[in-house]
């Protein structure tokens, strides 16, 4: 992907891909602000400002309805390592993007009662997708279960939703100032939009907002995991489920590369091993996937499963370990590691086609370390052998490595 790269003097990065074939342009906000940054006493803030951004800046008082009268729409995720706010306009009224952006930068129209409804929209989330649906809380369990020390030992909703409920203004306020500031954020557009341009509008628009005092961060390294771990847990779930976690890399090592095609040798499709053995073959669970967590900090490597009637966690923990055997002391064939290679490339090449995506990627890249890096990712997954796929299928998949989270029936005998 082709860039023109600039910084402005107040520290805000910007990266503009221009794309005549939209007659859109997509503007991406991400700020380098996440989970893993929060006070252990004060969790929850980064996604609590996924909603607070939204209600009102110290000119706008609605951020939504001038969007949409110039033809605009928007979107915004948290997660662990960062947040991010995007939106596509006509390229006709791009400074009202501009204009919506900058000021929600510059300063919040931070307000007591703005605050109590966004409270109150992140509690019924919490409620809704955390504890009020089968397997909703797995990973308030999976995450402090696998992590000790790390900030990833917390979801992004949050340590406790008691943070969220005890919130104060002053409190919002200064996790705002200490990481919402342009010296912590990568601007990126594309579409058709000319480089010169962008720039232009982006020193008239967010070159007079200061720079500010980013909170330093300070993580704790996760240390080596060195027993197995186990937890149980009763709820009243359709069936008895297992998740078993393991240490791997950060983003940017090669064993994340490793990782994300051997998770797609387990699970992605109808042929992938799990399914085909597991679920089709031995009917011991009605569905299983394996994923990564794809963390900046080195992550997670996951299999979930929820077992079919009248199997037990024992006999489908038995059964993934079998596989798992499989890949390191059998065969793995290369048409096998060209096939999940070929889907990874096709939708690695999806995600770039239209403009929304590829600022949201052109940001995200930059933030990792460098931009340039959207254009070798497909070399990278290319480059992966089998002999490495068992290499670290053996190191990784170590029992002190390993912990295992099961849910059971409540009142299973």
């Amino acid at each position: 992907m082709e860039y023109t790269k600039h910084r402005l003097n107040n520290g805000l990065r910007i990266l503009v891909n221009s794309d005549n074939s939209s007659p859109m342009v997509a503007i991406n906000i991400l700020y380098d602000i996440g989970a893993r940054d929060e006070d252990p006493g004060l969790t929850g803030f980064a996604h609590l400002f996924e909603h607070l951004m939204f209600g009102g800046s110290v000119n706008i008082p609605e951020y939504d309805s001038p969007l949409q009268l110039a033809g605009g729409e928007n979107n915004a995720f948290t997660n662990n390592d960062y947040t991010d706010y995007h939106l596509t306009i006509p390229y006709q009224n791009l400074e009202t993007g501009f204009w919506l952006e900058s000021d929600r930068m510059n300063e919040l129209a931070f307000s007591q009662d703005s605050l109590d409804v966004q409270k109150k929209v992140v509690i019924e989330e919490y409620r809704q997708r955390y504890l009020n649906q089968p397997y909703g809380d797995a990973w308030l369990f999976l995450k402090p279960l696998a992590y000790k020390v790390h900030p990833y030992l917390w979801p992004t909703i949050g340590k406790e939703i008691r943070h969220i409920e005890e919130a104060r203004l002053e409190d919002v306020k200064n996790f705002f100032f200490s990481h919402y500031a342009p010296n912590n954020a990568i601007l990126t557009l594309s579409g058709s939009i000319k480089p010169d341009e962008a720039f232009t509008m982006s020193e008239k628009w967010f070159g007079p907002i200061s720079s500010r005092n980013i909170k330093p961060r300070n993580i704790t390294p996760e240390p080596v995991q060195t027993e197995y771990r186990y937890q149980e847990v009763e709820r009243p779930v359709p069936s008895p489920a297992v998740y078993l976690a393991w240490h791997m890399g950060d983003r940017v090592s090669r064993e994340y590369y490793v990782l994300d095609l051997l998770s797609d040798i387990f699970s992605n499709g109808m042929s992938a091993r799990l399914f085909l053995r597991v679920v089709k073959d031995q009917k011991l669970f009605s569905d299983i996937d394996a994923c990564i967590t794809g963390d900046r900090d080195p992550g997670l490597f996951v299999i979930s499963g929820r077992l079919a009637n009248g199997i037990s966690p024992e006999s489908g923990i038995k059964a993934i370990r079998e596989e798992i055997s499989r890949i390191i002391d059998g065969p793995v064939e290369e048409r096998e590691l060209n096939k999940v290679k070929n889907r990874a490339e096709s939708q690695f090449l999806f995600s770039n086609m239209n403009v929304q995506n590829k600022a949201i990627n052109l940001a995200y890249f930059e933030w990792l370390g460098d931009a340039g890096m959207i254009s070798r990712e497909l070399e990278l997954l290319r480059s992966v052998t089998v002999a490495e796929i068992k290499e670290t299928a053996r190191s990784l998949f170590r029992e002190s490595n390993c912990s295992c989270l099961v849910y059971r029936n409540k009142g299973e005998k």
